[in-house]
Parts: structure tokens; sequence; C-alpha cells
């Protein structure tokens, strides 16, 4: 396994759009599976989005219908397309790897923040 290391956050207008970009390794992809997760100032860290190791994909009720996840198995990278952006997504997001018993500790990178102006 590899540490997550998130990029691509920014500063955007309210309708806006950002890709976040997480990158990790094949392992954690196909045996961990990985989420995105955010912490806005003064709340706790929830959960955005994630792919888990068979493939299933889960989104937050606040982002669904705006926010895709996807995975690029060549270059071992965890997507997050984000449309439609609202000052409530301005946030740390972080990407995750998950724990599985047997193969898989988790694992939390550094984050990148994202800011949206309304």
């Amino acid at each position: 396994q590899v540490r997550p290391v998130e990029s691509g956050g920014g500063s955007v207008q309210a309708g806006g759009s950002l890709t976040l970009t997480c990158t990790t390794s094949a392992f954690d992809l196909n045996m961990c599976g990985l989420g995105w997760y955010r912490q806005a100032p003064g709340k706790e860290r929830e959960f955005v989005s994630g792919v888990d190791y068979d493939d299933t994909v889960r989104y937050a009720g606040s982002v669904k219908g705006r926010f895709t996840v996807s995975r690029d198995n060549a270059k071992a990278l965890l997507l997050l397309q984000m449309n439609s952006l609202k000052p409530e997504d301005t946030a740390m997001y972080y990407c995750k790897s998950n724990f599985r018993l047997g193969y898989c500790y988790e694992s939390w990178g550094q984050g990148t923040q994202v800011t949206i102006s309304s």
C-alpha cells in the first residue's frame, strides 16, 4: 500500500466545476477500495464518495447527481468530478484507502482545499 496523495483543489465560484485526483497504487484500488471525505471548519469529517474493492460506488446524498467518482486503473488514480458546486461544498477534501481485514490498513492523505464562493 501507499499513502494517498490528493491534488486538484482550488477556488471557484458557485456553479463551477473541479476535478480532484487521488494518486494511489493499483493494489489500493483493486484490493482495498478508496473514498473521498471532506471536513469543513468547525464540522466533523464526512464521507463524500468512494469505490470499494468490489467496484461498488457510493455517494453521500448531498452530492449525488453533482459529483462523479471514477477510477483510472492504468494510472492508479481515484478521480472526483465535482459539478454545480455550492458554497457548502467548501472544505478540505481527503482521500482514504479503506481497511480490509487481512489485506489493507486505513490510510489518509493530507488533503486538498476546495473553496466555493457565492
